[in-house]
Parts: C-alpha cells; structure tokens; sequence
C-alpha cells in the first residue's frame, strides 16, 4: 500500500491523537508493569491517596470504573498489602477505601515510572512545546467536562 493511500486518515487530527494516546498508554502500561501494577491499579491508588478514606462506590464512580471491575482491582491492592477496606465511619453499611504506608509506598514509585514514561513520550519536543501541546489538550478535553 502506497504512503498516498494513507495520507488522508493520516491527515486527521483524531487518527494522529489515536496513535500518541496508543503510544502513550503503551509506555505507561509497560512502566507500571515493571512495578508490578496495572493501570488502574495506579488509578485507584492514586484516587484512594486523594479522596481516602472513600467509600467504595464513590470511588468506583469517581474513576469511572464499573463496581465489579473496581472489586477485583481492589483485591489485588489489598492482597498486596496497598489498601485496607473497613466500614465507612460515615455509614457504617459502606466500605471505606485507604491506602497503607506499602500502598503509598507503591504510588511513589509508580508516578516516578509515570513520568518517565511521560517524559519519553514527549521527548521530541522542546519545554517550551510540551508546555504548548499539554494546553491545548487540556482545551480539547475540557470540552467534555
């Protein structure tokens, strides 16, 4: 297949913004593997480091992660010795979600992994042009909110 054939899909900002995002999620995925971690493990521990303690349901819609995909992401952080899950002191029927000093621990590494892969993902560009690209996609993307 020729390089003309492709140069209209190529052309379009949406198709171009696939492949960096695709590109992107490929770097972190393989950065927080080396730690031992999925992403929405980083997700969730990040979450949880923010909002803790967290009932359970409040932080599975505040990822925006589907109740059953958040209580097996759960488990593995609390196998692991990351999380704790105990009775929401706001209502006793509900779990709260925390993080332990291993979990905390763990979330250092993993947004030092992050960043690296941020920084290779970007690397081609200047400062002055991250800072630039990182606004208009904060633009672009503040149009869903």
């Amino acid at each position: 297949m020729s390089e003309a054939a492709l140069s209209a899909i190529r052309s379009l900002p949406s198709w171009r913004l696939g492949r960096v995002a695709a590109r992107g999620r490929t770097l972190v995925a393989e950065a927080l593997a080396a730690e031992g971690v999925k992403t929405w493990h980083h997700v969730v521990l990040s979450a949880v480091r923010d909002l803790a303690p967290v009932a359970q349901a409040d932080l599975g819609r505040g990822v925006g992660l589907d109740p059953k995909d958040l209580v097996g992401v759960l488990n593995d952080l609390q196998a692991g010795g990351h999380v704790v899950r105990a009775p929401d002191p706001k209502d006793r029927r509900k779990n709260a979600v925390s993080l332990t000093p291993d979990g905390e621990r763990l979330l250092r590494r993993c947004e030092a992994a992050v960043r690296t892969a941020n920084e290779t993902l970007l690397a081609p560009l200047s400062a002055a042009e991250r800072d630039r690209f990182m606004s208009l996609l904060i633009r672009i993307s503040d149009l869903d909110a």
